[in-house]
């Protein structure tokens, strides 16, 4: 971790002419975008595999109906589809699990891989506080407390946007439309996970959030790109 908590700081220095005492903070966002750009391909691997094993849904569906008391041989006409469309039944997901060792290593860097960049403040909050901090401090609408509004507001706007193009995605294919139904009721919870990142910024140190809400703005644009 301390190779790259020397990169940040590295980008810190860099950036310390344009944003002064916040530079620290602003190398986390720049280094998670960095990031993000170089596990990008991975998405793209991911956003292919998705639409092409989207594709194979109707005639999945198809197989299932024919082969309903067979699963034996609904596996194997399963397989036997992917094959013939050159699909692998990991498409879209083994690229994705490629991804988890960045993001890891991102929060275990943020969280207190480097100390010395956890003592840097984005404006009057403390980096290696939350927000739990803030409030004991000077309140919620203290100085400190505002830079947390300030990310409370981001997280909401980006949330709102995953949750718009979720639920319209959802009704589009038809999963969100069904009543008393578990696809139904699936459709309507799943677009409500993307608040929780709220929660997340609320109890983490501020360098994770920082990364938390980065990621979560560049999840929601590269999916509006790669999915529409």
């Amino acid at each position: 971790m301390s190779v790259f908590a020397a990169l940040v700081g590295q980008l810190a220095d860099l950036l310390h002419p344009l944003f002064g005492t916040a530079a620290a903070a602003a190398a986390i966002v720049l280094f998670t975008a960095l990031v993000r750009l170089l596990v990008h391909p991975l998405s793209r691997a991911a956003a292919r595999g998705q639409r092409a094993r989207a594709q194979l849904q109707p005639r999945v569906a198809e197989l299932r109906k024919r082969y309903a008391k067979q699963p034996e041989k609904l596996r194997k006409a399963v397989l036997d589809l992917h094959t013939e469309e050159k699909v692998s039944p990991l498409s879209g997901i083994l690229p994705s699990l490629l991804q988890l060792p960045a993001f890891f290593l991102l929060y275990r860097l943020f969280s207190g891989g480097g100390d010395g960049l956890l003592a840097h403040r984005l404006f009057a909050a403390p980096l290696g506080g939350r927000w739990a901090d803030a409030l004991a401090g000077d309140g919620m609408f203290g100085p400190a407390g505002l830079v947390y509004v300030g990310l409370f507001l981001v997280v909401a706007a980006v949330a709102t946007f995953t949750y718009v193009r979720t639920r319209r995605a959802a009704t589009d294919t038809g999963t969100g439309t069904g009543t008393g139904t578990g696809t139904g009721a699936l459709g309507k919870v799943l677009p409500l996970l993307s608040y929780g990142t709220l929660i997340t910024v609320a109890v983490v140190p501020l360098a994770v959030a920082l990364y938390v809400v980065t990621s979560a703005a560049w999840s929601a644009v590269e999916r509006a790109v790669l999915y529409t």
